[in-house]
């Protein structure tokens, strides 16, 4: 509906008039299980003072039905007072004023609003809700925006049988007839609409608690809860899940002074979820793929831990102090992205979790900020769909590494001491920009706002670069730091502050590459003479930003660049190799760096990796050079190459190793495009190949009957056996992946009509259908390129946001070849994509940006195969 918009301005003017008090929601889930019920009973009562009389608003329900609203005692025709997702609210008095809306809210398979699923393991039924940034509003009428923030108190009528959860602790409950009961819930402190939270179902549930003393001798005593399906409780780790909850409490609390402040801690871990977790208080929800049924690497186990203290640290940064609206979504998001890292690396086992960072999250900023569509960090937000977007790489992981940058600048004590101050100032409140800076200067003594200016205004990727003199004997002559920062709107110049350490590396007597000296520095403008490092012997390698301090790209000095691409195994610092291969990765995606040559270098050094996560991006980026940056002509040959390294490594891993099943599961993916290896795939299904400690289970298989699929090297019977044999969520979503993958133009269009004409898939199952049929070769797809910008309007207008960005994201035709002496721009999917906006200047600003967002990553791609040539 047009009016599911809500733009910034509104949300303004309605803070301006309300002050809400209190929320009492009632919902009627007992028909849940029935698949033909499409909706439930939603009740919401909502006590607001209103500061002008006689003043008209709206409330928010996206909905199946309005059947009562009544405001101050008096009932309203529905039909007059309900515009689309709008409730208007007219003729309130000053003070007090109490509004009712009862109606039927529908049950979502787009894990927006109340997601329903049913597993096909065992047939039962389950529900949570999903909210961020503003799907509140499709379980219950509210006021949908951070700033009018409020006490919720939730009553839910489901099966007597089943969890019921919510963000406060359950007070009483009462059978209601048959196998039903009502839960009441406490109410809870005053939180946004956005992290209140239901969860209902035949869920598993662990518990335990943790306790911590208060000043004072108190104890504050925290019960712990964690859930999942019934069906995966065989799987569910849940000491291990509470261990990484603890630590992270116990960390938390001593850093941020502040007690935890939301009573219980309970984390679920639910089905067909769209993100990695939520920060609901009280009853934080995670992506089921982090309970393992099959095996999984230290990374993955590592990954879980980050995802639990990212979303701990959202408790203070987030839901306790709230940003007003989401052009500050970064005061969240940023914030628990760098204490999520951070948490891992001092409250858990794990000690690289500052290389994971720089390995993944920057990577995925260094990506993000380098498209049309990048942004500041304080984004300029108007409305919610722009809301919605902007959960990406420059919100989370740029905020992150400017945070990091940040601390290395104002030093961390002074950070701390700030983040104390904005607690205590902010709880239960909702901050600006301006707030978080005036803390920031109070504790640092330095005046923020230039480095607001330059860092959190401002958008692009700075490049740091080495200009470096040698004399004859070896010596620098000079050394300077360049920076290129242009704007990415402008064009002009915009050099950052950043603090950098220069480090030089060294080979040792056993032939390893070792710091032997660095000089940390602080760049400013375009070039920065770096005078302590004249007159020393010139390094083999010197690398900027060592220990990654700030956030930049940068390019090596020829010298640097001839050691790292023969040595780079040497190096043995971890942290400093993940820079490395970092820098070196964006060197391809820019052009600079040849696939062929980055492939050598991946080939060489993922034998000898040891960090399971650096190996996994690793043969990730080589499979993407070769399958997007690689020239036509050549990519068969560079693909066999890969292919062949990798198996050839996978029969030589140590025995049950991380790098052993990150090197079949490389397998498997490159065997989506390659029928040269197909007997070791076929054997590792039939058992006929084997390797001491690799087990092929679900997971691998599934991957390997993808491969085949992908090739036509099997067949539909075939599939649907397998499926027989592991159905389960997991293994759905697996058949479908290979079902679409098959080589056939009917399995095509059948999948692309799924995809594009109906909605009856589920989220989980529409990116699985669009995965599979993106695996084929020009001849089966080329003829839906002209469908899929006929059908983007439709899509967009007839979907819910989340499913149709699956659907134009995941459907655009990014696989494509730069033709001999054809210039990048001039490809045909380029031109009509470009058709396509200039012929749809009206079209709402979020399906623009994903077309601009593909359109350039495709331009990248041919540019780096032109350059490859």
């Amino acid at each position: 509906m047009p009016n599911e918009n809500l733009s910034r301005d509104e949300a303004a003017a309605r803070s301006t008039l309300l002050r809400v008090d209190s929320y009492d929601v009632e919902l009627d889930l007992g028909d849940a299980a029935d698949p033909t019920v499409a909706g439930f009973r939603s009740r919401s009562t909502i006590t607001f003072d209103c500061a002008v009389a006689g003043a008209s608003t709206f409330l928010d329900f996206i909905h199946g039905g309005v059947d009562a609203v009544v405001v101050n005692g008096k009932a309203y025709d529905p039909a007059e007072t309900v515009s689309g997702s709008r409730i208007m609210l007219h003729n309130l008095v000053t003070g007090t004023n109490v509004v009712s809306v009862e109606g039927t809210a529908l049950y979502s398979r787009s894990g927006e609003g109340m997601h329903r699923f049913t597993d096909p393991a065992d047939g039962r039924t389950y529900l949570y809700t999903q909210y961020e940034p503003a799907d509140s509003r499709r379980v219950f009428a509210n006021f949908e925006q951070p700033d009018l923030k409020a006490s919720f108190t939730f009553h839910v009528t489901a099966p007597a049988g089943w969890e019921v959860v919510s963000n406060s602790p359950e007070t009483a409950r009462t059978p209601v007839g048959g196998d039903l009961s009502r839960r009441d819930f406490a109410p809870t402190p005053r939180i946004s609409t956005y992290i209140t939270c239901v969860l209902a179902g035949p869920y598993f549930k662990a518990e335990d608690s943790w306790t911590v003393g208060l000043p004072g001798g108190d104890q504050l005593v925290v019960p712990l809860g964690a859930y999942c399906r019934a069906s995966l409780a065989e799987h569910f780790d849940a000491d291990a899940i509470f261990d990484t909850t603890k630590r992270g409490l116990e960390y938390f609390h001593e850093l941020f002074a502040y007690p935890y402040p939301f009573g219980k801690y309970d984390q679920a871990f639910v089905p067909e979820y769209n993100l990695g977790a939520m920060e609901n208080p009280g009853l934080v929800t995670f992506t089921e793929a982090y309970v393992f049924r099959t095996k999984a690497t230290e990374a993955q186990y590592e990954a879980r831990a980050n995802t639990i203290m990212h979303e701990m640290a959202h408790m203070w940064f987030g839901d306790l102090v709230t940003m007003r609206w989401w052009d500050d979504l970064w005061l969240k998001e940023s914030f628990a992205d760098y204490m999520g890292a951070l948490a891992v690396d001092e409250a858990t086992d794990w000690t690289n979790s500052w290389v994971s960072f720089a390995n993944r999250r920057k990577a995925w900023a260094y990506v993000q900020d380098q498209l049309p569509t990048t942004h500041p960090i304080v984004a300029d937000i108007p409305n919610l769909e722009a809301a919605k977007q902007n959960f990406d790489g420059i919100t989370y992981a740029k905020g992150a590494s400017v945070l990091k940058q940040l601390v290395a600048y104002v030093g961390f004590d002074a950070f701390i001491d700030a983040s104390r101050t904005y607690f205590a100032r902010h709880a239960w409140g909702n901050t600006t920009l301006a707030d978080l800076l005036e803390v920031l200067g109070s504790a640092s003594g330095r005046d923020m706002s230039e480095w607001s200016r330059m860092w959190l205004q401002t958008a692009g990727v700075p490049v740091l670069s080495i200009d470096a003199e040698t004399a004859s004997d070896g010596t620098y002559g000079s050394v300077a730091v360049l920076q290129d920062a242009p704007d990415p709107v402008s064009g002009e110049q915009m050099p950052r502050p950043h603090r950098i350490r220069l480090g030089s590396y060294e080979f040792d007597a056993d032939g390893w590459l070792v710091r032997t000296g660095s000089v940390e520095i602080d760049v400013a403008g375009r070039r920065t003479e770096v005078p302590e490092l004249s007159g020393k012997p010139a390094p083999a390698l010197l690398l900027p930003n060592d220990g990654d301090l700030t956030y930049a790209k940068i390019r090596f000095d020829p010298a640097s660049l001839a050691t790292l691409l023969e040595f780079l195994p040497r190096l043995r610092d971890p942290l400093a190799r993940a820079i490395c291969l970092s820098a070196l990765w964006n060197s391809v995606r820019d052009g600079v760096l040849s696939a062929r040559d980055y492939l050598r270098l991946v080939i060489r050094t993922a034998p000898s990796e040891p960090g399971a996560g650096v190996k996994q991006v690793l043969l990730d980026n080589a499979r993407t050079a070769v399958e997007r940056y690689a020239p036509e002509e050549i990519r068969d040959a560079l693909r066999e190459q890969l292919f062949t390294a990798v198996t050839d490594q996978l029969a030589d891993a140590p025995a049950a190793s991380d790098s052993q099943l990150i090197l079949a599961r490389a397998a498997a993916a490159l065997g989506r495009h390659s029928t040269s290896h197909n007997e070791l795939l076929r054997g590792l299904l039939s058992g006929s190949v084997s390797y001491p400690g690799l087990t092929v289970d679900s997971d691998l298989r599934w991957r390997l009957w993808q491969a085949l699929a992908g090739t036509g090297s099997a067949g539909m019977e075939e599939l649907k056996a397998e499926l027989e044999a592991d159905n389960t969520a997991a293994g759905r979503v697996g058949y479908t992946v290979a079902a679409a993958a098959l080589p056939d133009p009917g399995v095509k269009a059948a999948a692309w009509a799924a995809a594009v004409n109906t909605a009856d898939l589920s989220n989980e199952l529409l990116s699985a259908t669009i995965e599979g049929f993106n695996l084929g070769r020009h001849e089966l797809l080329d003829a839906f390129i002209p469908r899929y910008f006929a059908a983007l309007e439709t899509v967009w207008s007839s979907r819910s946001i989340e499913i149709a960005s699956r659907v134009v994201a995941g459907l655009y035709p990014s696989a494509q070849d730069l033709a001999p002496h054809m210039v990048p721009a001039d490809h045909p999917v380029l031109q009509r994509s470009q058709e396509w906006l200039e012929s749809n200047p009206a079209a709402p600003a979020a399906l623009r940006r994903i077309i601009l967002e593909a359109q350039d990553q495709l331009l990248r791609a041919l540019r780096a195969q032109a350059a490859a040539r």
